[in-house]
């Protein structure tokens, strides 16, 4: 009489988590569909007409996003998409309703939404056809010249409001190459960090408690200082300078564990900072505006800093409502862009504020946590770089409305108005979706051995 005794393995991996996604979306839907119609009531007294077409529009917008999620990422984090969905439907809420107060300009919620819809599609693109970050790896220094490229074209275009940030292309508009280019160098910054970490890890000696590094290891970090301050010297551009260095030295302090990197860093941005502040008049002015926000500007009213001032001690702890604040004293297009946060703050007080804030906080920790996760070296850098870059821009721009440093130009990722900026935060959560899936996703089962095969049925004999 024979037994037969057969083992399978199989892996068992983490749930996708795409129902949670799912039912995360609806919220990410629904609530700025909500704001919507509570703005046509606070402005005008009645539901507005468009509110079938926009939550038709963005709930469309999402569930294309999220069934293509469901095919080419399954195992991706189920937080990212409904968090970025929810913060660009609320920017364009808020552009919508900044846009019924005549003061302010031309409406500027259809181009918004025309911009979002080619926002996803990028998304959709990035998912479907980069079936593995490692590719981009391949491309380290080609990604160094076309980010170089897209940093420099603006110099080649006139300054519009004192900084040379835009590129004008007929039958499109303008675009910040600087949006693009942040995920383009971050592909370098990771592709050079992971093979000379080693090399930038060393230390010559110890001074003060930091190990210092060596001389000729300095080259790179002062390269990128130096790149940074001729875009602060040629652009007027603060934020992209600032956005620029502070993502390299934030990759090489993850690549090497040197605290020194750090310390160099900030003595060095300082010290650029300081010399441009002081000497190009377009950042004096803004440092200016930030040193004396009450002064009266140069059109006889006070600066923009202290009507956002304003507008955040008006708002008070929970808003005057959205649809009842006076962020049209801000004047131009500022509110729509700059200073959106002011509106936030003054029509959904600190509570609303910080449930924006903490919404940012989140989409950057669950990057942070996509680093942690990655099985790669040049995934977690590239997750790391692409958080990094993520988060400085939202504190860069955060600290500029709320006065905590001057204002630098740049635009609330999702949330204000700008289709640069929202086109490449797209592509950007999409890149950590797809490093994401690539860390969350459960190893294959070993395919089966005919020599175990044979060994188990002789045993079982």
């Amino acid at each position: 009489m024979s037994s037969s005794n057969t083992t399978t393995i199989t892996s068992i991996g983490a749930p996708n988590r795409r129902n949670t996604e799912l039912a995360l979306l609806v919220f990410a839907v629904a609530i700025p569909v909500f704001a919507y119609a509570n703005v046509g009531l606070a402005k005008h007294g009645s539901v507005p007409a468009g509110l079938l077409g926009y939550g038709l529009g963005l709930g469309l917008l999402a569930g294309i996003a999220h069934l293509l999620v469901r095919k080419f990422a399954p195992y991706s984090d189920p937080l990212m998409l409904p968090i970025a969905t929810l913060l660009n439907g609320l920017g364009l809420v808020l552009i919508w309703r900044l846009d019924q107060e005549p003061v302010l300009g031309a409406a500027m919620a259809p181009k918004q939404l025309m911009w979002s819809t080619l926002g996803v599609a990028l998304f959709v693109c990035v998912l479907v056809f980069l079936k593995d970050h490692r590719i981009l790896q391949r491309y380290t220094y080609i990604s160094m010249f076309v980010a170089l490229v897209l940093l420099v074209l603006p110099v080649f275009f006139p300054a519009v409001y004192g900084a040379r940030i835009w590129v004008t292309l007929p039958g499109i508009g303008s675009l910040q190459p600087a949006e693009f280019a942040k995920i383009i160098i971050t592909v370098f910054f990771a592709g050079y960090l992971m093979v000379k970490r080693d090399a930038l890890a060393l230390a010559s000696r110890r001074f003060m408690g930091l190990y210092l590094p060596r001389g000729r290891d300095l080259g790179p970090i002062l390269a990128i200082w130096a790149m940074s301050l001729l875009i602060l010297v040629f652009e007027t551009d603060l934020g992209t300078s600032l956005l620029f260095f502070g993502l390299f030295v934030i990759m090489l302090y993850v690549a090497t564990e040197r605290t020194s990197w750090i310390v160099f860093g900030l003595l060095l941005s300082g010290a650029g900072a300081a010399v441009v502040g002081s000497s190009e008049p377009h950042v004096k002015v803004r440092v200016q505006d930030w040193l004396h926000p009450l002064q009266l500007a140069s059109n006889g009213g006070v600066t923009e800093t202290a009507q956002s001032m304003y507008a955040f001690g008006s708002g008070g702890l929970f808003g005057s409502g959205l649809g009842q604040g006076y962020s049209r004293l801000i004047g131009g297009i500022a509110p729509k862009s700059d200073y959106i946060l002011a509106t936030v703050g003054e029509e959904l007080g600190l509570a609303g504020l910080m449930a924006i804030l903490l919404l940012y906080a989140l989409l950057i920790e669950r990057g942070i946590r996509t680093a942690l996760a990655a099985r790669d070296p040049f995934g977690k850098l590239l997750a790391i770089g692409l958080s990094g870059a993520f988060a400085l821009q939202v504190f860069v721009v955060a600290g500029g409305v709320t006065g905590l440093i001057p204002l630098t130009g740049m635009t609330m990722p999702f949330l204000a108005q700008g289709g640069s900026s929202v086109i490449a935060n797209w592509a950007l959560v999409a890149i950590l979706l797809r490093i994401s899936d690539t860390a969350r996703r459960p190893a294959p089962s070993p395919a089966p051995s005919p020599d175990a095969e044979a060994t188990q049925v002789v045993r079982s004999q």
